[in-house]
């Protein structure tokens, strides 16, 4: 929101300065994020008087001026063809720095000297754009700075003022907040329009049709204006604030909307067809064509004012093109109204459309200002470009709407802010912005009447941030806070969750984060027709289709990122996702929700340098992964599964992993098909777990065990077993009969290949003997391997090579 210095202390009597007043503001919670200061420090640009008027001898479109000032006459060589002798110019003198850091300098060109500027508004930052230089009218005294002579000398304030504050979005409102400081009146007198035309029923009917959508409608109808260019008074006004002037009759509406905050609308009468207005719902799939020359296609819930035969306007909006105020005009229909915030928000961003006037009625008009801002661009009209006004004001307003009283105790106040203020000093704060108060029986409280152009006001909290505003935020004393010190120690889900994922990160792995909105599709995975995972929960209003449903599963996400990094030619990579997934229950309105991890390694196992390795990462590395993070969970029995897993693995070549009683999630290489679907080249071993799983299954913590002093003793042993039988079925027979003396078993190699029979391979295990009360003999030892060595020999038909 821009406002005007100059403009402001048309409403209220102040003397701060620009910066003093920039400063107040923003203390107040009207933060002013820029000031522009017009004409100060542009004393040098002065009233000059053109004594002659020469062509300059060596180019064609200059001229030779001599400027004189009262003082002193100076010559300028000037580009512009709009000027003649005797007119009064704007002159820049030698030392002058203009707006856009252009300094004046003496200097030649082609061969004449010149030792000035004549400015033009542009360069003198009165307006964005000028046809020639600027041409004072006569009777200014010479010599006098330019801007003092026209009253332009001003400055304009930019306030970032957030959306639950309407009641500022106008000059008048911000003037309020001022009054309010400086602890001075408002002066906010407009005079009645004058009515001497036919009364203005006789030609113009309202009709509302939806009156939740447009409680308050009201028109005046102006007859015999003519369409021309504002005043300068106008046009400067508008300027002071950023606005470019249009025509007299659309420039009044604007600087009614800047002044007042309430938006307006002119329609050209003529071009109403049947005399009438209707307010309502527009149809399905309707066109209508609005001012800037877009066909826009409105909805249902669309509000739009029509005539006899269709729409004129998108409510709140902007018009349409069939009804614009042009040079031909000339009886005009002037619209105030007050549309629902809701509607009008909701087609402004279906439609793109935002403009001043939606800015203001999505965070709510005034319902009140209605009338008022109607007859003060009433008056502004029949002054600018004629006209007679017709008798009356067509004013439909069937429900009008109550004003709010909320009642705020004072004890409350100095409560919450820490002050001692008296029952005065806070009605006196409130009725300095107009709040109406009035004092409970008791004296204790105070029941305040909150006016319709602040529905920011809602709860007694809301007066009460109004009082610390207005009393000022600086002098609230500062208090440091007493609190007890409460150390709350993690869930145990969460103190998990920080530890896979410290545990993740330590092992080389990057931590990715995706939206949990997803396209609809398992086809990519190969998913089964009955995989629960196919049912996922719509989003009712998704903003792609890309994102259309909630995910099932991590996996697809993974690859969507192994794809997208690798088209940027990253490789080599190691990521992991600790997120939740959803799944639709039946009879339940809300999703099942539950944490899942998915880690994805690709591409080579070690960095590229000179003393690494060639090797690509496969299956081994994920799976010892895995293993390091159970193990740092206290799951040690843990079951690997090569008959089963998901349908995007390659067969073969993947697991699941869990316990005796629990499924953990899946692990393996990447379908060559899935790896396809989502345009990968190289192979990709995946790992999904379910975490809820594994926190269920995960110990209480690890048992402390004392080091043995007594040595240990390991035997090797190399068994000969089917290809079938796996070398989890071998450790399990290991650990059923191991006893007390085998502190550790291991595989430590795997051989296929001469020497061994077809369909059999050779297994090398390692068992560690030790015990913590003695040192073990050979006779021990060897009577406690021969066991294990008979167990295997029983049950998975292994023989000693």
């Amino acid at each position: 929101m821009i406002v005007s210095y100059n403009w402001l202390k048309e409403f209220v009597d102040f003397d701060l300065t620009p910066e003093e007043l920039a400063h107040r503001l923003t203390m107040a919670g009207l933060e002013v994020d820029a000031i522009e200061l017009l004409g100060y420090g542009l004393d040098s640009v002065v009233v000059g008087r053109l004594d002659s008027v020469e062509p300059h001898p060596d180019a064609e479109r200059l001229t030779v001026c001599q400027v004189t000032t009262g003082g002193e006459t100076v010559p300028v060589v000037c580009g512009a063809t709009n000027h003649k002798v005797g007119d009064l110019v704007a002159l820049a003198k030698v030392g002058t720095r203009l707006p856009g850091d252009c300094s004046i300098k003496r200097s030649k060109i082609r061969g004449q000297v010149s030792m000035g500027m004549l400015c033009s508004k542009t360069e003198l930052g009165l307006a964005e754009t000028s046809e020639g230089i600027l041409i004072l009218p006569p009777g200014y005294p010479l010599g006098e700075p330019v801007f003092d002579v026209l009253g332009l000398k001003d400055a304009r304030l930019e306030i970032g003022l957030t959306p639950n504050r309407p009641d500022c979005l106008s000059l008048v409102g911000v003037a309020r907040e001022i009054a309010a400081m400086v602890n001075r009146s408002l002066s906010l007198q407009y005079a009645t329009p004058k009515e001497t035309g036919l009364p203005c029923g006789d030609s113009v009917s309202i009709a509302i049709e939806d009156q939740d959508l447009c409680p308050r409608y009201a028109a005046r109808l102006i007859r015999g204006v003519t369409i021309g260019s504002s005043p300068e008074w106008l046009v400067n006004k508008l300027e002071a604030i950023g606005l470019r002037s249009i025509n007299n009759v659309v420039d009044v509406t604007n600087l009614v909307l800047m002044e007042l905050g309430h938006p307006l609308h002119a329609f050209d009468y003529d071009q109403l067809r049947g005399g009438r207005v209707v307010i309502k719902r527009a149809g399905e799939g309707e066109s209508f064509t609005t001012l800037d020359g877009q066909v826009r296609t409105l909805r249902s819930e669309d509000l739009v004012i029509c005539d006899g035969e269709g729409p004129v306007a998108l409510a709140g909006i902007m018009g349409g093109e069939n009804s614009e105020v042009g040079p031909d005009t000339r009886q005009v229909l002037l619209e105030s109204a007050y549309f629902n915030p809701v509607t009008v928000r909701r087609t402004s961003k279906r439609l793109g459309m935002h403009t001043e006037a939606s800015h203001r009625f999505e965070r709510g008009a005034d319902v009140n200002m209605v009338p008022i801002a109607l007859d003060r661009a009433a008056t502004l009209i029949m002054e600018v470009a004629g006209g007679s006004l017709a008798q009356g004001m067509i004013d439909c307003y069937p429900q009008p709407v109550a004003e709010r009283r909320i009642s705020l105790k004072f004890s409350r106040v100095n409560e919450v802010l820490g002050l001692n203020l008296t029952g005065v000093e806070i009605c006196s704060l409130l009725q300095s912005i107009d709040l109406l108060v009035q004092l409970a029986e008791n004296n204790h409280s105070v029941s305040v009447r909150v006016p319709t152009f602040r529905p920011d006001l809602e709860r007694e909290i809301d007066l009460i941030e109004e009082v610390a505003r207005l009393h000022g935020y600086d002098k609230i004393p500062v208090t440091m806070p007493t609190s007890e010190m409460i150390c709350h120690r993690p869930e145990p889900a969460q103190r998990y969750a920080r530890q896979i994922r410290n545990t993740m990160i330590a092992g080389g792995f990057s931590e990715i984060i995706n939206y949990s909105f997803i396209a609809s599709d398992g086809d990519s995975l190969l998913l089964d027709a009955d995989d629960r995972r196919r049912c996922s929960v719509r989003i009712l209003n998704p903003l792609t289709e890309e994102q259309s449903v909630m995910r099932t599963n991590l996996v697809s996400s993974m690859l969507e990122t192994v794809a997208r990094n690798r088209a940027y030619r990253s490789t080599d990579l190691r990521l992991f996702e600790l997120r939740p997934v959803f799944q639709p229950q039946d009879g339940e309105l809300l999703p099942r929700e539950s944490l899942r991890l998915c880690a994805a390694i690709s591409g080579r196992r070690e960095p590229l340098g000179w003393a690494q390795a060639e090797a690509s990462a496969d299956f081994y590395d994920l799976k010892g992964q895995l293993e390091s993070l159970l193990a740092g969970l206290q799951l040690r029995s843990i079951t690997w599964d090569a008959s089963s897993s998901d349908s995007f693995y390659h067969p073969g070549k993947s697991c699941t992993v869990g316990s005796a009683s629990d499924r953990f999630g899946t692990l393996g290489e990447v379908h060559p098909k899935v790896l396809k679907n989502f345009s990968i080249d190289q192979p990709v071993y995946i790992m999904d777990l379910d975490l809820e799983a594994v926190f269920s299954a995960t110990g209480s913590g690890r048992p402390f065990q004392a080091i043995s002093r007594f040595p240990d003793i390991c035997r090797d042993s190399a068994l000969l077993v089917d290809d079938q039988v796996d070398a989890a079925r071998v450790l399990s027979v290991i650990e059923e009969v191991r006893g007390a003396t085998v502190e550790d078993y291991t595989l430590f190699d795997l051989y296929r290949g001469a020497g061994i029979p077809q369909g059999k391979k050779s297994l090398a295990i390692r068992v560690r003997y030790r015990s913590a009360e003695k040192t073990l003999t050979d006779e021990e030892i060897s009577t406690a391997h021969e066991r294990i060595v008979a167990a295997l020999r029983k049950r998975v038909g292994a023989e000693i090579r």
